[in-house]
């Protein structure tokens, strides 16, 4: 069934159109990726499927009663409303069924009759649609997103309007993700996730039973969620039917293809082209109409022929190259028993870190565990409360931080550039035009731009320094996948040391040949990249499940031993008190017959009463013993 289609539709910005007839179908079910490159449209596309962006031409067809979940810019809340009350407004609907269930309740305690019954049958039905809807599961819903996102409890008490803006998105994806909309619009999901909790979401996304649109440039989350993917690319719509690495190899099959296609037609033109020109000779030298009817028919031939547009093998792509004049020492960094704290909050104690002359080093951890905290320590900018960080001879560190600010937000991208270097206006065109930015584009203010070009023009700049040491946090979250790979083959070929936080597995994988684990507030060493550190783990994991096994297999075996003991130490108890028990009754039986023995002999026969009677009292005490044992 299909869940929804675009069919030539197109949209303008000004006088420039972003859209061109863009086409295309989502089946019920499907996982779509959705790629291009930073500017391309993506965005564009999903608000206008989500209904809240315009465009000019085209028909978008939607099924009908088809919900739609989408996040487009952080709403306003209440400023009373903690984090919980926003995941709740997911279940709006649920909460008034609830509502109305509830005076139904009320009216059927004063009602009679048929008023009665038409509110009984009215009740039902609300409480089959509120059980339709999973309105019994709400607090099970909850915990399941809540755990995957890491929204502890304490956290779901906080403010809304205090959090950050990265913890807002958060929140709002999982309030989305509670809505279980039938169509799932979502725009770089793993953003602000660590992770443990992009690896949930994945798994989620899995197992949902709706139809999910993915804008993303994490390369390996689209490889493990998507099974099918639309490229837009000069504003059309291109779509292959499988995950990004199938995307990837058929694209470059099909550019191939065409190029070679493009080749052939061309050479046909040529020859076309100097056929006409030979006919027309011909027609001069012999005053022979029917070659200029030849001529003019090819002519026709040629302006018929659909032609072959030149596909673009090699993108504009930014010229990355961090040069080194000077190397450093072989000891670049040496933490020793290093611990920092904020308040009562312990983020780690007594890490010590060797980093060694041209390593390339990623520090791993979830949200919170310290890695920001250990990298400002490294930079001199948090002191820490104990211990030490020395850095080698004749290291030059340059830093790429998460969230890039510029001294100045109000100068233009040119005067920030040539605030650094000093040069010449024609000189510092050319050496931003590497990174993409031409013409006009020199003169936007660097507080209009995107994260994207924050993160290209930081670079630039790296470029011109001498550094020898690179500090990267989330180096790729703003950039696009070209600017990605081509980040990823600058740091490759980088002959310094690179100490980098990252989220982005893909470029984990391929720069790292070493990773650091924060934990529990200590570091965990893997020597080797992604693939090296998720097989250690998965080994320390087993490991860790066996011997936890063998634990409880001895601790079973221990109670079953106690058991055993205690089993037999009862059944010897209960022998015993069966013995005592079989000599009362002899003994109470010798009474009885002494009684009769002397019944005439009152004071003797008192005597002996008294004896069996403390007998008796014995005897049943020993009973109840052996009652006791043997439940």
């Amino acid at each position: 069934m299909i869940e929804l289609s675009l069919n030539d539709v197109e949209k303008y910005y000004g006088a420039n159109k972003i859209l061109k007839k863009i086409s295309f179908e989502v089946k019920t079910g499907e996982r779509v990726g959705v790629v291009g490159s930073n500017g391309a449209g993506k965005t564009t596309i999903f608000k206008i499927i989500a209904g809240i962006g315009n465009y000019e031409n085209g028909i978008i067809s939607i099924r009908k009663g088809a919900t739609i979940g989408y996040l487009d810019q952080i709403p306003v809340y209440p400023c009373e409303y903690k984090v919980i009350d926003v995941l709740n407004t997911a279940f709006e609907e649920l909460f008034k069924i609830r509502r109305d269930m509830k005076k139904l309740e009320e009216k059927m305690n004063i009602m009679k009759g048929e008023e009665l019954d038409k509110v009984i049958k009215r009740y039902g039905q609300l409480q089959s649609l509120f059980e339709y809807k999973g309105g019994y599961d709400i607090e099970e819903k909850l915990n399941k997103i809540c755990t995957g996102l890491k929204i502890k409890e304490d956290f779901r008490e906080r403010k809304f309007s205090t959090l950050s803006g990265g913890e807002k998105t958060t929140v709002l994806l999982g309030k989305i993700l509670l809505q279980n909309p039938d169509i799932l619009l979502l725009d770089e999901p793993s953003n602000h996730l660590d992770i443990e909790s992009i690896e949930w979401l994945e798994s989620f996304l899995n197992e949902y039973s709706g139809t999910v649109l993915i804008i993303s440039h994490d390369r390996y989350f689209l490889d493990r969620v998507v099974n099918k993917i639309i490229e837009i690319e000069a504003g059309e719509a291109k779509m292959f039917y499988g995950n990004y690495s199938y995307y990837v190899k058929e694209k470059e099959r099909q550019l191939l293809e065409t190029y070679q296609a493009y080749k052939n037609q061309q050479k046909k033109i040529k020859d076309m082209e100097e056929a006409i020109k030979r006919f027309r000779d011909w027609g001069y030298r012999a005053d022979n109409a029917d070659m200029f009817k030849k001529a003019k028919n090819m002519e026709k031939r040629l302006e018929r022929m659909e032609k072959i547009e030149k596909p673009i093998l090699e993108k504009q792509k930014i010229q990355l190259n961090f040069s080194i004049s000077n190397r450093s020492g072989k000891d670049v960094i040496i933490i020793k028993e290093l611990s920092k704290s904020f308040g009562n909050n312990i983020i780690f104690k007594k890490l010590n870190l060797h980093v060694r002359y041209g390593e390339k080093l990623g520090i791993l951890g979830k949200n919170g565990s310290g890695k920001s905290t250990l990298i400002k320590i490294l930079l001199n900018q948090y002191i820490p409360d104990q211990g030490e960080v020395i850095i080698g001879s004749g290291v030059k560190i340059g830093y790429l931080e998460q969230d890039i600010i510029f001294d100045n937000e109000d100068s233009t991208i040119l005067e920030v550039f040539r605030d650094y270097f000093p040069m010449p206006e024609d000189k510092a065109r050319r050496i931003l035009a590497k990174f993409l930015f031409y013409s006009e584009d020199i003169f936007k203010k660097v507080k209009n731009l995107s994260g994207g070009e924050k993160t290209r023009l930081k670079l630039c700049l790296l470029m011109q320094q001498d550094i020898n040491t690179l500090i990267l946090d989330e180096p790729t979250n703003h950039l696009d996948i070209d600017s990605r790979e081509m980040l990823e083959d600058a740091l490759s070929n980088f002959r310094g040391t690179i100490i980098f936080i990252s989220h982005d597995r893909y470029f984990i994988n391929k720069i790292a040949d070493r990773l650091v684990e924060l934990e529990d507030k200590k570091l965990i060493n893997y020597l080797g990249n992604y693939d090296y550190y998720k097989n250690e783990k998965e080994k320390r994991m087993l490991s860790n499940n066996i011997n936890n096994q063998v634990k409880q297999k001895e601790i079973k075996k221990g109670h079953k031993e106690r058991a055993s003991k205690r089993k037999m130490n009862v059944d010897k108890q209960i022998c015993d008190l069966e013995k005592e028990i079989e000599h009362l009754e002899k003994l109470i039986e010798e009474k009885d017959k002494a009684m009769e023995k002397y019944k005439t002999d009152y004071i003797k026969l008192n005597e002996i009463y008294n004896e069996k009677q403390k007998l008796k009292l014995k005897f049943e005490e020993l009973i109840d013993k052996w009652i006791e044992l043997n439940d």
